[in-house]
């Protein structure tokens, strides 16, 4: 199974796939966990932030993930996914049965408090363009299997809420 977990900047995405990792390994299961800072520091280092280079990162990372899953592995993966047809085109390259849409909600407002990496603070002294959520947009996805809000919920709470959903979908597609 790829889940696929997509939300803003600071919504808490790669918190939960770092613990919903741990929980999987502890499980014994195979896992890997694709995050798009990491991503973007490396394989996909040479793209920028414009809606092709956010496409071709979002392709990327799929396919890498089907990679991953073709092998065995249950793959999280942490991107922001922006747009509807970014996401499709994830579940697209991995395949319907073996993808899973999992939206991290939380308001731009409470992300923009946490920015645990001070990216909101640059977006606000006009340092960084394209910034999903305030100068690029963000569409709610439609087609998610699971909406988790870290705004009300715990970390602890929306890890179980994740890993609930992982174990019941395995039993699904056994």
């Amino acid at each position: 199974m790829v889940i696929w977990l997509t939300g803003l900047s600071g919504a808490g995405k790669t918190t939960l796939a770092t613990e919903l990792e741990k929980k999987i390994i502890a499980l014994g299961h195979h896992v890997i966990l694709l995050d798009g800072d990491i991503i973007r520091n490396g394989l996909n280092s040479n793209l920028g932030f414009t809606e092709q280079d956010r496409i071709e990162n979002i392709r990327r990372a799929a396919e890498v993930a089907k990679l991953f899953n073709d092998k065995g592995f249950s793959v999280i993966c942490s991107f922001i996914t922006p747009l509807n047809r970014m996401r499709a085109l994830a579940k697209a390259i991995i395949g319907v049965q073996n993808f899973t849409e999992v939206f991290v909600d939380c308001s731009i407002e409470t992300c923009e408090k946490r920015d645990v990496k001070g990216l909101y603070k640059k977006v606000r002294l006009n340092q960084i363009d394209n910034f999903t959520g305030i100068s690029a947009g963000f569409e709610k996805p439609i087609h998610h299997d699971l909406v988790i809000d870290t705004e009300k919920n715990s970390v602890e709470y929306s890890t179980g809420l994740l890993l609930d959903f992982y174990v019941e979908n395995l039993k699904k597609n056994k």
